[in-house]
């Protein structure tokens, strides 16, 4: 079996965080979040990266890159277009908000061969789950029709600076998810954790439930699945100029169709990211904590 592929999802616009966060430098030597999260999904096992981005962007990362990765992964890139839409279906007029993480990973069809890892530019996931996720891709449990996905205790992903947005996950008693249910506003409270719902009350967590960062472990059947999900989008909701297609909504779509089963993986890892500019700081912290332990080099790619 071939190495997986490692997709991130690097086009955001940073809008809570106030600039591009994907690209602030948190390591000692200049290093973005990326970098760390390359470098454990390398020493995991993957062997390529496809960094879906917005056209201004490719060319810093380039210049930021350089030959750091050589030897190591390969790495390209592909963009995420606001006019890159199934047959029969055209750019409604004034959108400007990208169409979601579902349309960012579609966008990425013609890069990705193989078997593949997905997540975030800016968000910190922990060697062990890039551990346990290339272990579930290169195992006899994944197929074009079993997929994987890496669950934190909700208590473990929360910022201290704001709310953010989490699938908040079911599983059956074999492990596998039963549902996804993507809540937007999640943020501290004394029950453990609290959501906004749409009508503006308040819905209660307790804090342990899994929850997805959006570190999946795919086959490339999905591509496919998510053309058909993505024009039931556009055909409900694409008039609807702040309406977004995700994908664990997509995920959370198949699974009750039949169409896939998703294995639930744990994991005791604490994510931190870059949500809000306030984060910097923590994350900046937490990796020199990191490397103190030995966990990474100083310089990460020297």
């Amino acid at each position: 079996m071939s190495s997986p592929t490692l997709l991130v999802l690097a086009a955001g616009l940073g809008s809570r965080y106030g600039g591009i966060k994907q690209m602030d430098p948190v390591g000692p030597c200049g290093e973005f979040v990326l970098d760390y999260s390359i470098y454990d999904a390398w020493r995991a096992g993957f062997s390529e990266v496809v960094l879906v981005i917005r056209a201004e962007l490719e060319e810093p990362l380039r210049q930021h890159f350089g030959t750091r990765l050589d030897g190591r992964v390969r790495v390209s890139y592909t963009c995420q277009r606001l006019d890159d839409l199934p047959p029969g279906f055209a750019l409604p007029h004034g959108r400007q908000k990208p169409w979601g993480t579902g349309h960012a990973v579609w966008s990425a069809r013609s890069a990705v061969r193989t078997s593949f890892g997905m997540i975030n530019a800016d968000d910190f996931y922990g060697a062990a789950a890039y551990r346990a996720l290339a272990e579930f891709l290169r195992g006899p449990r994944h197929d074009e029709r079993t997929y994987a996905m890496v669950a934190y205790r909700l208590a473990n992903t929360l910022s201290p600076y704001g709310s953010v947005a989490r699938g908040i996950c079911s599983r059956d008693a074999e492990g596998f998810l039963l549902e996804v249910n993507e809540r937007t506003q999640i943020e501290r409270a004394e029950s453990g954790a609290r959501y906004r719902r749409e009508d503006g009350t308040w819905g209660q967590l307790r804090g342990d439930e899994p929850a997805s960062l959006n570190l999946w472990g795919f086959h490339p059947s999905l591509f496919p699945a998510l053309t058909a999900l993505f024009a039931e989008f556009l055909h409900e909701r694409g008039d609807q100029p702040t309406a977004e297609f995700y994908i664990p909504t997509a995920v959370d779509s198949l699974v009750k169709r039949g169409r896939c089963r998703t294995l639930v993986l744990d994991t005791d890892e604490h994510w931190f990211g870059m949500t809000y500019k306030e984060d910097r700081a923590l994350v900046m912290g937490r990796i020199a904590d990191l490397i103190r332990t030995g966990d990474y080099p100083r310089d990460l790619w020297g």
